[in-house]
């Protein structure tokens, strides 16, 4: 059973950063792309970025691109998302999840093709 822990999330004002960590466990993290996702209260789940298995491929919502950056260390389990320029519109809990599929090439940012997910961590952005 793979298990995903998130962490970092908090209050920050608008303009500010928070970096989110997520640790992982249970099945060889190297072999999988992992994505992040958020949901805002009475908003659909989106997919926020996403990272190939060897971090060569990465994906980004248009809506984060140039303030988000998504990275992994294979070496202890960890995807990291480091949030710059935070807006209000990022308000959301954020979940990072564990794609289904070994070895993808490239990535998906549907949450069908995702199995694991973590708990969440708030990120709340204040204007």
């Amino acid at each position: 059973q793979v298990q995903l822990v998130e962490s970092g999330g908090g209050l920050v004002q608008a303009g500010g950063s928070l970096s989110l960590s997520c640790a992982a466990s249970g099945r060889t993290f190297s072999r999988y792309a992992m994505g992040w996702f958020r949901q805002a209260p009475g908003k659909e789940r989106e997919s926020v970025a996403a990272i190939s298995y060897n971090g060569g491929s990465t994906y980004y919502a248009d809506s984060v691109k140039g303030r988000f950056t998504i990275s992994r260390d294979n070496a202890r389990s960890m995807v990291y998302l480091q949030m710059n320029s935070l807006k209000p519109e990022d308000t959301a809990v954020y979940y990072c999840a564990s794609d289904r599929t070994r070895l993808r090439v490239g990535v998906s940012d549907s949450g069908n093709e995702y199995d694991f997910w973590g708990q969440g961590t708030q990120v709340t952005v204040s204007s």
